[in-house]
């Protein structure tokens, strides 16, 4: 299974989750990064366990055709010798390690090209994931003004239900009515007068003008007869 394909793994379980019990867009966005570089770690120790056996596959090769060489060698030492016995043992040896020599070149050459495809596979993801610390400021940035937004929408949803203005409008109603029935009530605690009462408190007041403007004229009279 290829390196993308293990990644994309690790999070499909539960993204889908975490996405849709997202409440803090920011704490999301912070905790994805931290599983993306967690399992970078686990891919990077994937990689490097191939690189191992890589390495170990090399060794051998290396090996077996240092013994082909050496089993030749021998092989010709034989022949200068004049045992041409001994020389075939010796070539059987040789072509005995020289078979194992091509195998692990096989080995070798599978085992590279997947280390090398493990290699790019991981340099695709250490790029896709500094992209996204790169753009996790940025979609905090756009979560924040879109949380910011919505509560301004849900905000004014929220008066055009209630009809606030149509509610100041009823109590400022409501209050004039109570201010009508308050001077309504003080209206019928004063006592009233007859119309009797009334007529003779008018007569009582117009009589006690004219004394008074009578005296007034008196007074006025006499000062003129003592100028006179």
């Amino acid at each position: 299974m290829g390196l993308f394909s293990r990644f994309k793994r690790a999070f499909k379980s539960n993204i889908n989750d975490m996405i849709s019990r997202a409440e803090n867009p920011e704490k999301m966005l912070n905790q994805l990064i931290v599983e993306m570089n967690e399992q970078l770690i686990e891919l990077k120790k994937t990689v490097a366990s191939a690189i191992a056996d890589e390495k170990k596959i090399e060794r051998q090769l290396i090996q077996n055709k240092e013994q082909a060489d050496e089993w030749e060698r021998k092989a010709m030492l034989a022949v200068n010798a004049g045992k041409e016995d001994l020389a075939k043992e010796a070539l059987l040896r040789k072509q005995e390690y020289g078979g194992l020599a091509g195998q692990y070149q096989t080995q070798f050459e599978a085992q590279h090209g997947s280390v090398e495809q493990l290699k790019s596979s991981l340099r695709q993801i250490q790029q896709k994931i500094e992209e996204a610390q790169r753009k996790k400021n940025l979609l905090i940035a756009r979560a924040k003004r879109a949380e910011a937004q919505k509560r301004i929408q849900q905000t004014m949803g929220n008066v055009a239900d209630i009809s606030a203005f149509d509610v100041f409008d009823r109590m400022a109603e409501k209050v004039e009515q109570i201010e009508a029935e308050a001077e309504a009530l003080k209206e019928l605690s004063e006592p009233k007068k007859d119309s009797l009462e009334q007529q003779f408190e008018a007569l009582e007041g117009s009589e006690a003008s004219a004394d008074l403007l009578l005296e007034q004229l008196k007074v006025k009279m006499k000062r003129l007869e003592n100028k006179s």
